[in-house]
């Protein structure tokens, strides 16, 4: 990208007045070792300086867990379900506490905000969610969100807090979302791999070359790499967000990057914000079943923005019920769009390739002639 080019997007961010800032374990509990005190302190100071520019902020924070660890002498992070929920809500208290008692003396309310899969699946908690949220802020409230991890398993839990803070801001229709890590930003290779690799400054949130630069991974605390945090960033540009990759231990970082610097990785989107409901449905993580389309059927929903019929459907695997959430497979297994059926799964096998007109004498009644109505699906 032209250097000019990459100055003008960085000075976007300058005007903007909604931000969701998310701050990994890493950073917070100096690398497993309990909070860092003296890192919550700057972390308060700086969200206090964003917000006396004008700006809404929420704070989505990881930490719960592995503070909780080090208050019940555990080493590492447990394998049982059981023992990390205790140690979510040993440590939930005492990550809320921290941040509290370096933004009263600035004046600041926080609030905590604890959501589950639950939250967002359900249109109308979700709705709720994006009620309350927006209510703090313009009460001049500081929320700090977290997972409930005290109540979740890992087979309804959101994923992590990379994909929590790009919901949030889908929630709140933030400006910027701020992933701060203990990495520089996305790097154009592994920096493992050799020297000479390079923060990449500015993208295209969807250029697919950034896939290959984005490696799996994580530390030992967080679950999140470079992958879920791109993929946050896609989540978070359906409502317009732009995202920033940025390394937490650089001084001021959170000031800095909104006063149009240069640091770490700018993510953003020319893509148009999403309806709401489109957002919630993108919001939608755990698909109940698959179907299998061909490829009028894949032109349809993609270019043509059509509803997905039954004759356009191949194959359908997994159980599912009238109202869940699918994924919609070309034939190659790409996931292509995901929405929420009309069938059960039972129903939807029966009514594979055949046309609308014959659903009612299929199934014994008339039922809609869409498998997935076109406002019901999304982009996968």
């Amino acid at each position: 990208m032209n250097p000019s080019d990459a100055l003008a997007d960085r000075q976007r961010l300058t005007t903007a007045r909604r931000w969701v800032v998310k701050v990994g374990s890493a950073l917070l509990t100096n690398d497993g070792r309990g909070l860092d005190a003296s890192v919550v302190r700057s972390l308060a100071d700086q969200l206090v300086a964003l917000r006396d520019t004008g700006c809404d902020v929420v704070l989505v924070s990881s930490g719960a867990i592995a503070a909780g660890l080090v208050r019940l002498n555990l080493a590492e992070r447990p394998h049982e379900v059981h023992l990390s929920q205790a140690a979510a809500a040993v440590g939930q208290s005492a990550l809320v506490r921290a941040y509290e008692e370096h933004l009263s003396p600035h004046g600041v309310t926080s609030a905590q905000i604890l959501l589950s899969h639950a939250d967002i699946r359900a249109r109308d908690r979700y709705l709720n969610a994006r009620s309350t949220l927006s209510t703090l802020l313009g009460m001049g409230v500081l929320p700090i969100v977290n997972e409930n991890d005290t109540v979740v398993t890992d087979e309804i839990r959101l994923g992590d807090n990379d994909t929590l803070g790009a919901l949030v801001a889908n929630l709140v229709d933030a400006d910027v979302l701020l992933i701060l890590t203990d990495q520089e930003g996305l790097m154009d290779r592994d920096p493992r791999q050799g020297a000479g690799a390079q923060v990449i400054a500015s993208a295209d949130v969807h250029d697919a070359g950034l896939d290959d630069v984005a490696k799996p991974g994580g530390g030992a605390l967080g679950r999140g790499g470079m992958a879920t945090k791109l993929s946050a960033a896609r989540l978070a540009a359906r409502s317009g967000t732009g995202t920033v990759i940025a390394s937490g231990r650089v001084p001021n970082i959170i000031n800095r990057v909104a006063a149009g610097e240069s640091l770490g990785t700018f993510l953003q989107t020319q893509r148009r914000p999403q309806s709401a409901r489109k957002q919630w449905l993108a919001s939608l993580l755990h698909a109940q079943g698959q179907l299998t389309l061909d490829e009028g059927a894949v032109r349809g929903v993609i270019e043509q923005g059509r509803s997905l019929l039954p004759i356009g459907i191949t194959d359908v695997s997994g159980q599912f019920e009238r109202g869940d959430l699918v994924s919609c497979v070309d034939t190659e297994g790409r996931e292509r769009v995901r929405g929420l059926v009309n069938y059960s799964s039972g129903e939807a096998r029966a009514l594979v390739g055949k046309a609308s007109a014959q659903i009612e004498p299929t199934l014994g009644y008339r039922g809609e002639e869409e498998m997935i109505h076109r406002d019901n699906l999304v982009a996968g």
